[in-house]
């Protein structure tokens, strides 16, 4: 099985090496890629051709798959020389860092017809699949109100990292309540119709030179949030409170539904170790269920009978193995035609939220979705 990879970074590869686990005649066929030799030679295999254009690649490769896993400025640009191909795409998250550039995708989505996977797994992991399944039920009644949290143990990479620069980044409401809007989405089976949002910068800011870096500072043994000595010093080299420093460090969004339910939703970047959490409570007027990925566990509480149900779960690896399951679609898509479980419809819909969480943040304004 051919692939052709279209930004090789580390989070591509670490798909890659998922898919080939399940499939190991999996190959990386070529690369579009102008960093590609600092990046290395991909896992288990000889050095692979490059090439400077999508369109090289396509006609000299023919590949079976595409995967686009450049930074994310990038995703709608190469996105749209993918698309025209029909060849099975595989697009990381967010699909558009800019309105514009989600008006574009927007337009080529209904325009081509290729089989599209975008990389949302926390949709597909076990954990929500059965929330799904227990909402679905009726056990706890419609959705009438859902809160939910992800309090970001790992936040540093947001501002110690190339993440800092919010030109490619987006903002944080694209890195990660991508990922949360979708499975909301998924799981209340309902249209998200309006947004309102705020953020705050409120820890990661100050007045050390901008492109300092952490190994350079005098601080740097005292200093809580110095990456000296650890095993993210080469990766986040930066310092996170200089005046280059990039993104909120919290935000939060009220999201309306087409029926008049609402969901809260916050996230915070300098929570760390037991603080950490990501989940969310579903509340109907028979019962709540809610449930936390780094605990693995789903509670459902029965309003009106004394009565706690709970269920365990293995976090598994890769986005609490969601991973697996959008990397097994994907190799399905490319043999047997299979549907898609994360298109490329879900993907600008939630970027579509993100995008609008931002402006209403920056605007102080409701915004609709449309």
């Amino acid at each position: 099985m051919r692939i052709g990879v279209i930004g090789y970074g580390n989070r591509i590869k670490d798909v890659i090496r998922v898919m080939r686990k399940l499939n190991p005649d999996v190959v990386i066929a070529g690369i579009v890629d102008p960093r590609y030799a600092a990046n290395g030679v991909p896992d288990g295999s000889d050095a692979p051709p490059t090439f400077p254009t999508v369109d090289e690649l396509v006609r000299r490769i023919e590949p079976d798959g595409l995967m686009i896993g450049t930074r994310c400025s990038l995703h709608t640009r190469y996105a749209l020389e993918a698309l025209p191909t029909g060849i099975p795409l595989y697009l990381e998250k967010p699909v558009s860092t800019t309105m514009e550039d989600w008006r574009r995708l927007k337009e080529a989505s209904l325009a081509y017809a290729t089989p599209v996977v975008v990389s949302h797994p926390l949709r597909l992991t076990t954990i929500v699949q059965q929330v799904k399944d227990i909402v679905d039920s009726g056990t706890i009644g419609t959705v009438e109100h859902i809160q939910a949290v992800n309090n970001v143990p790992y936040g540093g990479v947001y501002f110690h990292s190339w993440y800092r620069d919010e030109a490619e980044t987006g903002g944080l409401f694209l890195q990660k309540a991508t990922h949360d809007f979708d499975y909301l989405n998924y799981v209340a089976g309902r249209k998200a119709v309006a947004v309102t949002a705020m953020t705050s910068k409120q820890v990661f800011k100050g007045n050390k030179p901008a492109g300092l870096k952490c190994v350079d500072c005098e601080e740097n043994r005292t200093c809580a949030e110095s990456t000296v000595g650890t095993a993210e010093e080469e990766k986040w080299p930066y310092c996170a409170f200089a005046e280059d420093t990039g993104n909120e460090d919290s935000g939060s969004a009220l999201i309306r539904y087409e029926d008049g339910m609402h969901a809260s939703y916050t996230q915070n970047f300098f929570a760390r170790r037991q603080a950490a959490s990501r989940g969310a409570r579903f509340l109907g007027y028979k019962g709540t269920v809610e449930f936390d990925f780094t605990t693995g566990l789903i509670q459902v509480f029965h309003h009106h009978k004394a009565r706690v149900d709970r269920y365990e779960f293995e976090q598994g690896e890769g986005h609490f193995g969601g991973d697996e399951r959008l990397a097994s679609n994907f190799l399905d898509i490319i043999r047997n035609g299979a549907a898609s479980l994360s298109t490329l419809e879900d993907g600008l819909i939630s970027a579509r939220m993100c995008l609008l969480a931002r402006q209403s943040a920056e605007t102080q304004t409701f915004q609709t979705i449309d």
